[in-house]
């Protein structure tokens, strides 16, 4: 199981390189409306254990979990891996450590 988290300077860079990770947002949907990170699936932190069956696809991928500030996602990277899934990596930072890189 990989554990590594991702700093957002990583994520950022990664993107202008025409990456396509698989970002999943665990922030409240009024946050995802005023700033997103293009493609980045949104499922809030609290519907997350009811709505882990529409990651499955992706369970043995890299998947790049971030909220606002890094402590949402790391709770969800934790829901994730103990449910089976392989390579779950937290944005350290979140939108915060994004917004800066």
């Amino acid at each position: 199981m990989i554990t590594s988290d991702i700093t957002a300077a990583e994520l950022k860079q990664r993107l202008a390189n025409n990456e396509t990770p698989i970002i999943l947002d665990v922030r409240e949907p009024w946050e995802h409306e005023e700033q997103n990170i293009a493609g980045a699936k949104l499922i809030p932190l609290g519907s997350l254990p009811e709505r882990l069956h529409e990651l499955d696809e992706y369970k043995d991928q890299e998947i790049l979990v971030h909220c606002r500030s890094g402590k949402r996602s790391a709770t969800a990277q934790a829901i994730m891996q103990q449910n089976g899934f392989s390579n779950v990596r937290n944005v350290l930072g979140g939108m915060l450590a994004y917004n800066e890189a």
